[in-house]
């Protein structure tokens, strides 16, 4: 396993890191499917012996859920991991839908429901989880430097904010890490947010390296998902990579890739994870796994160093995808 820096943060961690939002499973609507917790619980035990360090969860995986899981998992075993969670984002049972808010006492909150969920001490690092049109930056960074100073929290930062949004908190404290979505078909950060980061000196963590499924290698033109998964409304995050004909072209591409990565004895996820762990400016790839056959087959993804001239066939192969333009941030609606 290879090893980086979250920005400023000084914490090492992990280049692939483990995503915790599958597990979460189906509690709400936008969440994934089914999950067995015992099979989960050994997937990230069996990723802490293969040297994966960073887990990444939040309260609105599973209405914590993913964090229940994580924290049985850990037992014995805390000081091997890296723990990044969120706040901003739960479940209105009332009106049954998912509320953003990051005032001051709903971080504090959160931080604390969190912690008692996952059975730890600490958190290594707090993200607020999508931007909150309502909030003041100003009251949730107050939040990050209390949580900070009693030593719940080490490291703080956001999650599919805007560069527009990044200056506004930063006005207000220290922004350490941004998580943005990265992959094959999502390259919208390239532009613009990478070079605003590396400026900055905020570590980049990105997710959906499988992009979210399709770089899995399972899915067919005739993969269907249940209307509660989030992925039946064929939206990834602004991009329609997922609705009509697109889906059929990019599984079509997906499955061209497989056979590309297979002839050099490698797998689809393996190929995914190698392209988005290359870049130098990715401190931590995200790759969502429930099974620790997934564990032990992404692995071997960031050991992959890609050739010039299989970077060029992966492009070729790409050229093919549809529906990978769009807006160049995700807008949380």
């Amino acid at each position: 396993m290879k090893y980086t820096t979250l920005g400023t943060t000084g914490i090492r961690a992990s280049l692939l890191g483990f995503g915790m939002w599958p597990i979460g499973g189906t509690q709400h609507a936008g969440d994934y499917g089914t999950v067995d917790d015992a099979a989960a619980v050994r997937a990230i035990r069996r990723a802490l012996d293969l040297g994966v360090t960073l887990f990444d969860t939040a309260p609105a995986y599973g209405n914590g859920r993913a964090e229940s899981i994580l924290g049985e998992a850990l037992a014995g075993r805390r000081d091997e991991a890296v723990i990044v969670t969120k706040c901003a984002v739960h479940w209105d049972y009332r009106d049954e839908r998912w509320v953003t808010t990051s005032n001051r006492e709903a971080i504090l909150q959160s931080a604390e429901e969190s912690l008692h969920r996952m059975g730890t001490d600490r958190i290594d690092v707090l993200l607020i989880h999508v931007p909150d049109p309502a909030g003041s930056p100003e009251g949730s960074m107050a939040a990050f430097k209390e949580l900070v100073k009693s030593g719940k929290v080490r490291a703080v930062g956001v999650s599919n904010f805007t560069i527009e949004q990044l200056d506004e908190y930063r006005r207000h404290g220290s922004v350490q890490v941004q998580q943005s979505g990265y992959n094959l078909l999502d390259r919208r950060i390239e532009q613009k947010m990478v070079p605003y980061l590396g400026e900055a000196n905020i570590g980049l963590m990105t997710y959906g390296s499988l992009c979210h499924g399709l770089f899995s290698g399972t899915w067919t033109s005739d993969t269907t998902f249940p209307s509660n998964d989030w992925r039946s409304k064929g939206d990834v995050f602004g991009l329609p990579l997922f609705a009509g004909d697109n889906f059929r072209k990019n599984v079509n591409v997906a499955q061209r890739l497989k056979e590309f990565a297979a002839s050099s004895s490698h797998t689809l996820p393996q190929l995914a994870i190698a392209w988005v762990a290359r870049h130098e400016y990715v401190a931590t790839c995200l790759a969502g796994m429930i099974t620790a056959a997934e564990v032990e087959d992404n692995v071997k993804g960031v050991e992959w160093a890609l050739s010039a001239s299989e970077l060029q066939e992966i492009e070729r192969i790409l050229s093919d995808a549809a529906g990978t333009q769009g807006a160049e941030h995700y807008v949380v609606k």
